[in-house]
């Protein structure tokens, strides 16, 4: 089986989560290479200026600074995507930053992939790339879906005073977070910062991956709905929703 990860060049969280993924990657697959797309929060590129000034806005001083101490210090050590990705020897591929573009799709489609995987994919993929691969487009959400469809889920299950959460690993479909289930692993939460949570996702998530595309290979496998009426959306969160956050005993870090 060949794959195709898209991901994104973070320094935080990701580096570890992908370097499970490449040590776990079943046999009989062959992982034809990574897009890796620039990072980016906000959904949106922006300027590094513009991308701190909005933290600060959004978060306060201290949750920039302490992010930004930890982002500087796997930059001097090399832990980002990229060189992760360098590191087992696999291809990165280049591409037009919009994943749609009539060139990356051109390049996708060369490389033939049976099944692409999307972890932390920050783009939309629209209907000629998903009619791509054989198999389809596996993502990696952070949440209980239909529970918390959008961004930043592990802010809003901590926010909103959830007992558990959880990964799935689902279908994509033209819909934002809305294609049939194939995987869901549960974590209860207790006590817990939103940076531990999303380190404890990542790493669960990857493996909720894994048993999805054994289960596919195996042949034997089937999907449950991703049911529009019992799920819900969140957005980024305003600097209001950041301090309710924090009355309510919430931690960051």
């Amino acid at each position: 089986m060949k794959i195709l990860v898209v991901t994104q060049n973070e320094t935080i969280f990701l580096p570890a989560a992908i370097d499970l993924l490449i040590r776990r990657m079943p046999d009989k697959t062959n992982i034809v290479g990574f897009i890796i797309l620039d990072a980016s929060p906000f959904g949106k590129n922006l300027n590094f200026l513009r991308k701190l000034l909005t933290t600060i806005n959004i978060f306060g001083l201290y949750f920039s600074i302490r992010y930004g101490i930890i982002h500087v210090f796997k930059r001097i050590l090399n832990l980002d995507v990229i060189n992760i990705v360098k590191q087992f020897n696999f291809s990165v591929i280049n591409i037009d930053k919009n994943i749609n573009s009539k060139e990356t799709l051109n390049k996708i489609s060369e490389l033939n992939p049976d099944l692409i995987l999307s972890i932390s994919g920050n783009q939309i993929f629209k209907k000629s790339l998903l009619n791509i691969p054989q198999i389809g487009i596996l993502n990696l959400h952070t949440s209980l879906l239909p529970k918390y469809r959008g961004l930043m889920p592990t802010f809003w299950v901590l926010q909103k005073g959830e007992k558990k959460t959880g990964v799935s690993v689902f279908f994509v479909d033209e819909g934002i977070d809305t294609g049939p289930i194939i995987v869901q692993k549960e974590v209860k939460i207790s006590k817990i910062s939103q940076f531990e949570l999303i380190k404890l996702t990542k790493l669960i998530g990857i493996e909720a991956m894994i048993q999805a595309i054994e289960m596919i290979m195996s042949g034997n496998y089937m999907t449950s709905s991703n049911k529009n009426e019992e799920g819900s959306y969140f957005s980024f969160p305003t600097r209001k929703e950041v301090v309710e956050f924090k009355k309510k005993g919430c931690r960051f870090f």
